[in-house]
């Protein structure tokens, strides 16, 4: 073996990387420090949020732990809302009183942090969801005390905070089996219409993906039309009761659209037909005016539209009505169903330019099929309340009219 030592480049200076010293995880010196402030400052938010701007402590690392102080006084000991060892300070949002006017400071003040910081969102979205999941753990007050601060920090669009990430962590299986869902929300709904409107709540479910799914707020025993019905009633939340009816509805009836539309594009038996109207309407309980202005769409749906022609999409559309008046003549069982009947063909009409001169032919169809009524066709014309494209409509039909009146008179 050769004992030559080994060849080295002359001139090099060789160098040692240099190791990154970690700097220690010390969420509780931080805490303390941020304690310490609102001691300093005797719990004034105003001071209080300077001195935390002004500061260079880490707030990137320790986050979380920042709003633990805020919403408890201190750290908490993971997984639990009970105080870890350390200093505590008194001016947290737990510690304040359950009102509007005691909260939203805390609210604004949160706000002016996150606008110096905007990655706090992330931590407020991490202790609100743990707060959240908790709510087992704290007494009726506490749990206003989270309601309010929740209905504020939505109202006031809390620097981005998602809706999303509230309701998310209160779909708890646990916690909504035991009732605690239900009740923190209900305290929630209430907060928020004091100062907001119906349609502002649904927008914020809407945001949240919790339009449609109201009734998963109800144990599981409860979630029937009846129990959500009796439950926010009873809370005076009549308008939630009645906008979620309205959405089921809404829902039922889309069904029933679709269904129909299919039956009838199959050229199904129209005994068949009928038979799925009346058997829906009775299950669901659907009032008679909107079937019939559900029928008409799902008939109109079936049509297969030709694209450019026009003459052949009129002729179309006005075979549809001959071929399935009578499903129609089945729901315009009164005159008011009939008169929404016209209003509902001349508001298509009217939307629809490729219909636009067909709104007399099928008032014509209509009347000799005996689904309008001689009498209901003349009160349109008289005096019909709804103005789309009326005056359109009524001169097309004044020569029909015009029959009418004198077949009226010979009689």
């Amino acid at each position: 073996m050769s004992t030559k030592e080994r060849p080295t480049l002359g001139g090099t200076r060789i160098k040692t990387r240099k190791r990154n010293i970690a700097i220690p995880l010390d969420p509780s010196s931080f805490a303390d420090a941020i304690v310490q402030i609102y001691l300093d400052h005797a719990g004034d938010l105003e001071l209080t949020a300077k001195s935390i701007e002004a500061s260079d402590l880490d707030f990137s690392r320790y986050g979380d732990t920042f709003f633990e102080v805020v919403f408890t006084g201190g750290r908490n000991q993971p997984g639990t809302t009970k105080p870890e060892d350390g200093e505590r300070q008194p001016y947290a949002v737990l510690n304040c009183e359950a009102t509007r006017p005691s909260i939203l400071p805390y609210v604004l003040y949160i706000q002016k942090i996150i606008r110096r910081r905007p990655f706090l969102i992330k931590n407020l979205e991490n202790v609100m969801r743990r707060l959240l999941q908790s709510l087992e753990l704290f007494d009726a007050d506490d749990r206003k005390k989270l309601a309010i601060f929740t209905t504020l920090a939505l109202s006031q669009k809390l620097s981005g905070l998602p809706p999303e990430t509230v309701f998310a962590a209160l779909l708890n299986d646990s916690l909504v089996a035991k009732g605690t869902v239900l009740g923190f929300c209900t305290e929630t709904f209430k907060e928020f219409l004091l100062e907001n409107s119906l349609d502002d709540l649904i927008s914020l479910l809407k945001r949240a993906k919790m339009e449609d799914r109201l009734v998963e707020l109800f144990p599981m025993q409860k979630r029937t039309p009846e129990a959500f019905a009796e439950h926010f009633r009873k809370e005076g939340l009549g308008v939630l009761v009645e906008y979620h009816d309205k959405k089921v509805f809404d829902v039922k009836l889309k069904e029933l659209r679709t269904s129909l539309a299919d039956q009838i594009s199959a050229n199904a038996d129209m005994g068949e037909v009928i038979e799925t109207v009346k058997s829906r309407r009775k299950e669901s309980l659907l009032p008679d005016v909107d079937v019939v202005r559900t029928v008409w769409d799902a008939l109109m749906d079936a049509v297969q539209w030709s694209g450019k022609n026009q003459q052949q999409n009129v002729n179309l559309a006005l075979r549809q009505v001959k071929t399935w008046g009578s499903l129609l003549g089945e729901v315009c069982t009164s005159a008011k169903l009939e008169m929404e009947l016209m209003y509902k063909i001349q508001v298509h009409c009217y939307e629809d330019a490729k219909l636009m001169k067909l709104f007399p032919e099928m008032v014509r169809a209509l009347y000799d099929q005996d689904v309008l009524a001689e009498d209901t066709i003349l009160t349109w014309f008289r005096k019909g309340a709804n103005p789309k494209g009326r005056q359109i409509f009524a001169k097309s039909l004044e020569p029909f009219v015009q029959w009418l009146e004198e077949a009226e008179e010979e009689e």
